[in-house]
């Protein structure tokens, strides 16, 4: 989360290895870490967080967001843009801690925790984690010894990777790897994936004509489920980068 983590703050971590933390308000450094950090988003982090606020999610997006694209960097990066007070802090932070914690994205849910995921050529999904050990941070004095398996259990983290990784099929696309740069419509699609309120509008009015057919059911499905809407989305994509 932090970009001047040094490395050796960083290391690999075993499916299997046992690390102690725990974050609370009695320890000295709380919400620290709330501050000084670049926190991109996915579409299910934005998902949640406006639902969370009552928010439509392009709204979400209007109010908090920062987008960032840089060209020849692939699909725009989105951040949750941080309050000017001098720390650079969540706009969701309080003196009690977060006030949007049920909903928190993953990346602070997994924190102290770094996870990558990726496919392999043969269809295989793989993920590696790392401990980030920041110096300031005392919450590696608490708690118990957990591993990764307890540590995601605990943060509810489950429907999160899911999440996320579907986007793989995205974000490390072939073409995307083979130097194709996204088209104004691919990134328009991308987008799409953050604003599911005006991507379902837009669909359903017939204002969009998706390049495949969707049965009557998923046509119920994408009308009341947003995460039925955000794996059609997902798909869509993926069609057009794919060429079909």
């Amino acid at each position: 989360m932090r970009p001047d983590l040094a490395p050796e703050h960083v290391r690999p971590l075993a499916q299997d290895e046992t690390f102690r933390f725990s974050c609370h308000p009695g320890v000295a450094c709380f919400t620290d870490c709330c501050r000084q950090l670049d926190l991109a988003l996915t579409p299910y982090d934005v998902l949640r967080l406006s639902k969370h606020l009552g928010l439509e999610a392009s709204t979400f997006l209007d109010q908090y967001v920062l987008i960032e694209h840089e060209e020849g960097n692939g699909f725009p990066r989105i951040f949750l843009g941080m309050v000017d007070d001098g720390q650079a802090s969540c706009p969701f932070v309080t003196e009690t801690g977060c006030s949007v914690y049920t909903d928190r994205p993953a990346a602070c849910r997994t924190y102290p925790l770094g996870r990558g995921a990726f496919t392999t050529p043969d269809g295989g999904h793989h993920e590696m984690h790392v401990l980030l050990s920041e110096p300031h941070c005392k919450g590696f004095n608490e708690g118990q010894l957990q591993d990764i398996t307890a540590w995601q259990k605990d943060q509810d983290l489950a429907t999160y990777n899911a999440m996320n990784d579907e986007l793989l099929s995205i974000l490390h696309h072939p073409r995307l790897k083979n130097g194709h740069q996204p088209e104004a419509r691919e990134i328009d699609i991308f987008l799409a994936l953050y604003t599911l309120d005006t991507f379902r509008n837009l669909l359903l009015d017939g204002n969009i004509a998706l390049p495949f057919s969707v049965t009557e059911n998923e046509l119920q499905e994408i009308a009341t489920q947003d995460l039925a809407l955000l794996r059609l989305g997902i798909r869509w994509l993926d069609h057009v980068l794919s060429g079909h």
